[in-house]
């Protein structure tokens, strides 16, 4: 029998809610329950409606990370951290971190599937001593980087099709459209409106939206790499410079070039753990979902090898490259000979960019909506309402939106600014993705039993990966991604992610400290209820 209690979202989860639900079934036996009763045993009402089946959260998972537009956009990086090695092997490296993370979280999230992600399961996982604060800096560190990184992908597609644009060039080789800094941030401001449009009025079609995405990404892939192979009007490297050419123009040491290069896939990859704020709009979260995740890295890992390796067989030379803040046109416009051809081949990545964008727009909304109906976010009666007639929380959205405009503003100071604001996105969701991971490890992994993933020796590797992985991220992004450093070329990642951290931090001190209490089912609880119960697949 379903589950018919309501329990009100203005107040706490009460334990006698939690109490009643456990029961078991008639024979003694765990009881079956629906997504719906594992969220109540979570402590919250459902809101939002399940309307995701295991292949549309998978699809929107692709689309979250949109591996073509994801490293169209941020060839750069690789380009002068190494060149062809850091294109292709700083991928395959990256990706292979990544499933890691994904495999750690996939665990972990089939024992708590919220919107509130990784800063719920800090919580559950924490020590009671410690798991107010520890939630707190996760909550905030996922928060802020799904609003930066959805930033940084509308900023990214601004970007972007500024340097389509400039593919056709006047008689002295200029490109036809020097977008004043004035122009480039209203373009990002009609990109960001018209990706929180789809989102919000069109929350019922977007699972059509991600299945149309997957099948415009495969023809759009294809249409790439069979006509710039096709044509290669510059002629083709061979093989061992496809493969092992290393020329590093960053101005580092090599090693560390190397290194810098990886910002390219780390982006690519950073909205991995961004699905788990879908959870609740997902019909069987605990299974479906740690599937999405570590599938859609293996495709998506796949995807941009086969996008990649084509590209390092006709690039232009590297130092015709560097000195161009979007090179994928200009590669496509070299191979191809044709500018109206090498523009018409980004028309898919550019339709790919609004999609990663809607998709990174809808997550951000439900991950600040989750944490502002917990109370941490200043604000938060307004941030977590749901509008019942659209079917998503708009008001978070519509405070997302805000932020991210207002973020914007830094590229009249730098023009950098895309650096910082990817770096930054790929710090903060790193941080908050490892945390869960961390607290499970040092803590034996005790919760997973109640889950339906426990990979055992193989799942602590993965862990001890994924920490690893942040230890050299957290520092690494924060620098300038080539030397000498002018000033118009800082890298603001430091800048964004000091100033989120200080203000969760006044916040914190000024609030949180004396009043907030976390999610309002306690880890034990939970445990032994979900551990009664066989959830419906």
């Amino acid at each position: 029998m379903a589950y018919e209690r309501k329990i009100s979202k203005d107040q706490p989860f009460s334990g006698k809610a939690l109490g009643d639900f456990g029961s078991n079934g008639e024979d003694g036996g765990p009881r079956r329950a629906s997504a719906d009763d594992m969220l109540a045993v979570l402590g919250y009402q459902s809101e939002l409606t399940r309307s995701r089946s295991t292949w549309q959260v998978a699809f929107m998972s692709f689309v979250l990370a949109s591996v073509p537009y994801g490293l169209a956009t941020t060839l750069y990086y690789p380009l002068i951290g190494g060149g062809p090695v850091a294109v292709i092997w700083g991928w395959v490296a990256v990706c292979l971190i990544i499933i890691c993370v994904a495999v750690s979280l996939g665990e972990i999230t089939s024992v708590y599937p919220t919107a509130g992600g990784v800063y719920y399961q800090t919580y559950m996982l924490s020590p009671a001593w410690c798991r107010n604060i520890t939630a707190w800096i996760c909550g905030w560190a996922y928060t802020l980087g799904n609003i930066t990184i959805t930033l940084s992908v509308n900023f990214g597609t601004t970007l972007f099709i500024i340097g389509c644009v400039n593919i056709f060039t006047d008689d002295a080789g200029v490109g036809i459209w020097t977008a004043t800094t004035w122009q480039t941030w209203l373009l990002f401001v009609a990109i960001t409106l018209l990706c929180n449009a789809i989102s919000a009025l069109g929350n019922k079609w977007l699972p059509m939206l991600d299945t149309f995405a997957i099948f415009w990404t495969f023809a759009g892939v294809l249409a790439i790499i069979v006509s710039i192979l096709a044509v290669a009007k510059n002629g083709r490297h061979n093989a061992s410079y496809a493969f092992g050419n290393f020329t590093a123009s960053s101005g580092w040491v090599d090693g560390w070039s190397f290194f810098i290069g990886l910002l390219h896939a780390a982006y690519a990859t950073s909205a991995t753990g961004m699905i788990l704020s879908m959870c609740e709009e997902v019909r069987q979260p605990a299974t479906q979902v740690p599937k999405a995740m570590v599938g859609t890295i293996i495709l998506n890992m796949i995807c941009g090898f086969i996008f990649l390796v084509p590209l390092c067989f006709v690039l232009p030379p590297i130092e015709e490259l560097i000195v161009l803040a979007q090179p994928f046109p200009y590669i496509l416009s070299s191979a191809i000979g044709n500018k109206g051809g090498a523009f018409a081949l980004t028309v898919p990545i550019i339709v790919l960019g609004i999609c990663c964008g809607t998709g990174c727009t809808t997550a951000s909304s439900r991950c600040t909506w989750a944490f502002a109906r917990d109370g941490a976010i200043p604000g938060s009666h307004w941030w977590k309402k749901v509008n019942t007639k659209l079917d998503v929380p708009l008001n978070a959205m519509m405070l997302c939106m805000v932020v991210e405009i207002l973020l914007g503003l830094i590229y009249f100071g730098s023009t950098a600014a895309f650096n910082g604001f990817s770096g930054a996105g790929v710090i903060f969701l790193t941080i908050a993705y490892v945390m869960p991971i961390f607290v499970s490890l040092v803590t034996g992994r005790k919760s997973l039993k109640a889950g339906a993933y426990d990979f055992g020796a193989f799942g602590i590797f993965c862990n001890v990966v994924a920490i690893a992985w942040t230890l050299l991220v957290t520092p690494l992004f924060s620098m300038p991604s080539y030397l000498p450093v002018p000033a118009s070329g800082m890298n603001y990642a430091s800048v964004v992610f000091v100033g989120g951290t200080l203000i969760s931090a006044i916040w914190y001190f000024a609030w949180g400290r004396k009043n907030y209490q976390g999610p309002p089912a306690k880890e034990e609880a939970v445990i032994r209820r979900r551990s009664s119960m066989i959830v419906v697949e």
